[in-house]
């Protein structure tokens, strides 16, 4: 896989991050944003990511992304309109998927953001792919 043979003996973080993206955003063609929402402090800061402008900066709890931390779970959102709370950082977003990536202890470092222009865009065979390939 290419995401295994970019990420084979790089240690930073930040780095494993934007080659991730980078793979997936140029990969899937009904991805249109993608990217990582790491944990700083108390919020959600953006970076690495590819698309269009995103949000700086998500509070706990805040939008799916911030849910996503607050429960540690997947967020797989078919209609991003219909999700309450949802931040429209960009308004032709229309599905999204969250993923929570953990570090060795358990603790959520980060979330991967992927949303679509599509609704419904994302299933159960993405979240499992996801998850997957995060491991950090």
């Amino acid at each position: 896989m290419r995401i295994q043979g970019l990420l084979s003996g790089e240690t930073d973080l930040v780095a494993r991050m934007a080659g991730m993206v980078s793979i997936l955003h140029g990969a899937m063609p009904h991805f249109f944003w993608t990217g990582f929402y790491r944990v700083v402090g108390d919020e959600l800061v953006i970076g690495p990511y590819q698309g269009t402008p995103g949000c700086s900066r998500i509070a706990r709890g805040r939008g799916v992304c911030g849910t996503a931390w607050e429960q540690g779970a997947i967020q797989v959102v078919a209609d991003v309109h219909a999700f309450p709370g949802h931040i429209a950082c960009d308004p032709r977003s229309e599905s999204e998927i969250v993923v929570p990536v953990r570090d060795c202890r358990g603790e959520v470092i980060a979330v991967l953001d992927v949303d679509s222009a599509e609704k419904a865009a994302f299933d159960e065979t993405d979240q499992r792919w996801l998850e997957q390939i995060l491991c950090f």
